[in-house]
């Protein structure tokens, strides 16, 4: 007769810094933990085992769409491995493309878990145990939790626990705000060095090499706060310019009578690591309108020249990413089309733009701007919104500001840099604003200081 197999429990397989987290039941949490060290898998694992135990309800906010669904994707995997059956499972949106509003999972028992896009408007409402993932990417974590406290706090709506979890993103957020000013909290320190000396299987010197960024290691794995950082497209910006007339993909009929029309390039080029991003728009009154957002993933440049040139053939203007890689991209694009740089008199259709800071402070915030003033369509695309939904304004303690977003499977906000430049190529550097107008201002201060013209009359504006 055969013995059963046994069933082993995720709790079996924590590390010890995840059984500290775990076995704390503290009505108050907070974990500042480093990137890679497992604090969503842990926190999703505390939901479901307290789901399983008892009837309540879990909510879960998460920086993004994206982050939300992989939070909840672990913890099913947690139902699975302990043996729960599941009594239904639904994500709530209007329409497939449209913003997440919600992915609920319940338990037999009536238990349930709730995974949210997080912003303001849909953290009000909701009276149940609280998770705030990542929270210091979160749009606007001070109005969050000014939405949501109220709720939680209240005894008479029943005693709820709440558990705030990330990585830092700098200085004056109502995470680095509760992490360092909150009494009564129970605390969790989990850096990389922590981590791996508590038996988490990463090679700490190959990480950092790969990740070749001193300050980014200093926060994301050491958890020192650096900097103070913001979305830089909220959902709602994002949403106000997303429109059913704009597409990721055309039909090869319309290429036919595409040179008569005036189309604008912006291509984020990679080779291996990341997507490579030609972003095609059409210019029609004083809005671009997006035709094709094409992605290319390890495909060599000789053929991603060549799956583009009856694209580049039908542009009136290419802004390319002369920075690494795109370097050899941007030299053979020149050769075949000519360059385009006013400077040097030369006007052909490459404009080779290399990823200066200086670039970067001009080509980002003209892309706000373009949003704010509803100059640009989007294609209504979960994976599209999702990408410029990541890029992060951050101000250093310095008073300097850069743009940044993290590495992903899906990319490194890809997109996002593709669309920007593809504005920069319009020749409409902000919505209305010439690019030669827009480098005269003063951008890049940072958000508590005044946004102030340098030398130029706001009236040109008009």
């Amino acid at each position: 007769m055969k013995k059963a197999p046994s069933i082993i429990s995720p709790l079996s397989t924590l590390l010890p810094y995840q059984k500290a987290w775990i076995n704390d039941d503290a009505r108050f949490k907070i974990g500042l933990m480093a990137r890679q060290t497992g604090k969503s898998w842990t926190s999703a694992l505390e939901a479901v085992r307290d789901c399983k135990e008892r009837k309540t309800t879990w909510v879960c906010l998460s920086a993004g769409e994206r982050q939300a669904l992989e939070w909840m994707l672990k913890a099913r995997e947690h139902v699975e491995a302990f043996k729960v059956a599941e009594a239904g499972y639904v994500e709530e949106r209007d329409g497939a493309e449209m913003l997440l509003k919600q992915a609920e999972f319940r338990f037999p028992n009536g238990s349930r878990l709730i995974a949210i896009p997080a912003n303001p408007a849909t953290a009000r409402g909701y009276s149940a145990n609280l998770l705030l993932d990542e929270f210091a990417f979160h749009e606007n974590p001070d109005q969050i939790w000014r939405a949501l406290y109220p709720s939680i706090s209240n005894p008479l709506k029943g005693i709820y626990k709440v558990r705030v979890v990330s990585t830092p993103n700098g200085l004056g957020n109502k995470f680095s705000d509760l992490w360092t000013k909150a009494d009564g909290w129970s605390k969790h320190h989990v850096d990389i060095y922590e981590a791996v000396k508590a038996g988490l299987p990463v090679d700490i010197e190959e990480l950092k090499r790969g990740l070749n960024d001193p300050e980014g290691w200093a926060q994301e794995f050491e958890c020192q706060f650096l900097d103070a950082a913001a979305v830089l497209l909220p959902y709602d910006l994002i949403a106000g310019c997303e429109s059913a007339e704009a597409t990721t993909t055309i039909s090869p009929e319309w290429w036919q009578t595409a040179s008569a029309k005036p189309l604008f390039i912006g291509w984020d080029f990679a080779r291996k690591r990341d997507l490579s991003v030609p972003w095609i728009a059409e210019q029609v009154g004083d809005v671009l309108h997006t035709r094709e957002v094409v992605e290319y993933r390890g495909m060599s440049t000789p053929d991603q020249i060549s799956n583009m040139d009856h694209r580049l053939r039908a542009a009136r203007r290419v802004s390319v990413d002369y920075t690494g890689p795109g370097i050899g991209l941007g030299d053979e694009l020149v050769k075949r089309f000519g360059e385009y740089n006013p400077e040097k008199h030369q006007f052909g259709k490459i404009e080779l733009v290399t990823f200066t800071q200086n670039e970067k402070l001009k080509l980002f915030p003209a892309l706000r701007v373009a949003f704010e003033n509803k100059r640009l369509r989007v294609p209504v695309s979960r994976d599209v919104r999702e990408d410029l939904h990541s890029m992060q304004r951050v101000a250093t303690t310095g008073g300097s500001v850069t743009y940044r977003a993290p590495h992903t499977a899906d990319g490194h906000a890809d997109r996002c840099t593709a669309l920007a430049l593809c504005l920069r190529a319009s020749g409409t550097m902000g919505g209305g604003i010439n690019a030669e107008t827009l480098s005269q201002i003063r951008i890049g201060v940072p958000a508590n200081r005044t946004f102030q013209p340098r030398q130029f009359n706001p009236r040109r504006l008009a």
